[in-house]
């Protein structure tokens, strides 16, 4: 007999299909990915050993003591798990996963070309386009900024920051960096390191934020931290909206404190702070730095390689605890 699996979020159907074929899968239908309370009844009623969700499920403390005993691990599609109750998980013997590594790549890519772009004010010339054009632009109006031989300060050196140095040295940037440990030379490829992430700031033409979301990184990027950054500094953020105030964003923006910014995530997701949108100076997206063919395959396939492995007695590929 087949595994049997919830699939509970809305995935690609490469995924599905791999999923229908190699388990005994309940899959969400509808245009939705499945609530908390959705999920539960799922799995009771399917006699469920595994889930596969991604970050619009918060796997808190009180949905995984109503899970049924039957479930062995939760999957999720995503390498962040700040949805996730580690301590609870492990407390009932919950194996929970996610899938580092596969979308590093994309997630950088998709970070410097929002650097680019906030940097390029491509929203506001794309913008002028579809609108029709027909006006003059002389030499010296809508300029952005240049990137190339600029430094570039990022928050969290880890697999996707040390992608996004590498994109910027292509653009002889200087990389600077400030994390919770400084890596080895070998991974530090030259960037320079900053014990202080506040000290790091007044050297920055951009800034790229990488770091998960902890009590500590929660509006690390605030009034106080936007205000040490040189006058028109670039921001960009895929990683956590929790990193920013946007209050404080909203305001650095107005006043020319930040030139541009590059934004993908948000405090409030998908109800974000719609006062951000009615800015020209920066360019958004929907929380989308994953989103290719190639990686979002990726990471069902590593999510359900991880379900694999557990329910057939080998231990997790990508375990949050042990």
């Amino acid at each position: 007999m087949k595994s049997r699996l919830v699939l509970a979020a809305l995935m690609p159907r490469d995924v599905v299909a791999r999923a229908r074929d190699e388990f005994d899968a309940l899959v969400v239908e509808g245009g939705d990915d499945m609530t908390a309370e959705q999920v539960l009844e799922a799995a009771t009623r399917h006699r469920a050993d595994a889930i596969m969700f991604v970050n619009t499920l918060p796997l808190a403390a009180d949905v995984i003591a109503r899970l049924p005993a039957s479930v062995r691990i939760g999957a999720t599609s995503s390498v962040g798990y700040d949805h996730i109750d580690v301590a609870a998980a492990k407390a009932r013997g919950l194996i929970v996963t996610n899938t580092p590594g596969v979308l590093t790549e994309c997630t950088a890519d998709f970070a410097f070309m929002m650097l680019l772009a906030a940097a390029r004010r491509a929203y506001e010339y794309d913008k002028i386009m579809r609108n029709g054009w027909r006006f003059r632009i002389g030499q010296g109006d809508l300029l952005g900024v240049r990137v190339t031989g600029k430094t570039l300060g990022i928050l969290g050196l880890g697999r996707i920051g040390q992608a996004m140095a590498q994109r910027a040295r292509g653009f002889d940037m200087a990389v600077l960096y400030h994390s919770r440990n400084r890596l080895p030379p070998e991974q530090e490829k030259g960037a320079r390191y900053f014990g202080s992430f506040r000290e790091m700031l007044p050297h920055c033409d951009f800034l790229s934020l990488h770091a998960p979301a902890t009590k500590e990184t929660d509006r690390i990027v605030n009034a106080e931290t936007l205000a040490l950054l040189p006058h028109g500094a670039v921001l960009v953020n895929v990683s956590r909206g929790g990193l920013v105030d946007e209050d404080s964003l909203i305001e650095a923006l107005k006043s020319g404190q930040l030139f541009a910014a590059g934004l993908d995530v948000y405090r409030s997701e998908p109800d974000f702070d719609t006062r951000i949108a009615e800015l020209d100076n920066v360019i958004l997206s929907p929380h989308i730095g994953s989103g290719s063919v190639e990686t979002r395959n990726a990471m069902g396939y590593r999510a359900l390689d991880n379900i694999a492995a557990v329910l057939a007695g080998k231990g997790a590929i990508d375990p949050l605890w042990r």
